[in-house]
């Protein structure tokens, strides 16, 4: 398993997505003999906070297998303290080198915060608290002068990533130790590739290209 580096698990994770994305995955670790071994613990390589778009899984996008991931997903990937709790969690008692941010085009979450700041669209219910939840990732796009879809999804997973580290104490001591990187990723729906879009800690082993 590639848990000796952070570095080691993002080319795991990106290693599957090429995988994925040329339709020859492997599809390891989900088998019978897998999922008795997990039985008594797990042990995941990387934390996922993901959207919870239903066409971002991320076990099939990374070709990944049982006990792999801990994922973490909400709409527009936002952050609430049980979002906070459970990706500490996962690095600091089950021990994952890598917490991965992952954002799509085309998300809901966004499309609706950008209504919602430029028409003046107000979401009903709870999904008003998502709104205005993703609504500073729209402000920080609008004052940098982002302007395409692109870029705005891209700003929001920068938001996030950055938020994590602002609000968790214990993951930005993490990465300043270089026990664990957060990163962000980009994923493309049509195509299925993910691309990298910002990175905290060491993300590249020594002598290889980040």
């Amino acid at each position: 398993m590639p848990r000796t580096s952070p570095a080691l698990a993002l080319e795991a994770l990106l290693a599957g997505n090429r995988r994925f994305v040329s339709g020859t995955p492997e599809h390891p670790n989900q088998d019978a003999a897998r999922r008795t071994e997990l039985a008594p613990g797990q042990d995941p390589f990387a934390v996922i906070l993901g959207c919870s778009d239903s066409r971002l899984a991320a076990e099939i996008i990374f070709d990944r297998g049982l006990g792999d991931l801990f994922v973490v997903r909400t709409a527009g990937h936002v952050l609430g303290p049980e979002v906070l709790g459970s990706v500490e969690y996962a690095t600091s008692v089950l021990g994952a080198r890598l917490v991965v941010v992952l954002g799509h085009d085309s998300c809901g979450a966004v499309a609706a915060a950008r209504a919602a700041v430029e028409d003046g669209f107000a979401a009903s219910g709870f999904v008003r608290d998502v709104v205005e939840r993703v609504t500073p990732s729209i402000l920080a796009a609008r004052t940098a002068g982002l302007t395409e879809d692109s870029e705005i999804i891209d700003e929001h997973i920068r938001h996030t990533a950055d938020l994590l580290l602002d609000r968790s104490r214990l993951l930005s001591d993490q990465v300043a130790a270089g026990e664990i990187a957060v990163v962000g990723l980009g994923y493309e729906l049509a195509g299925g590739s993910a691309r990298l879009v910002t990175t905290h800690g060491v993300v590249a082993e020594e002598g290889t290209p980040a």
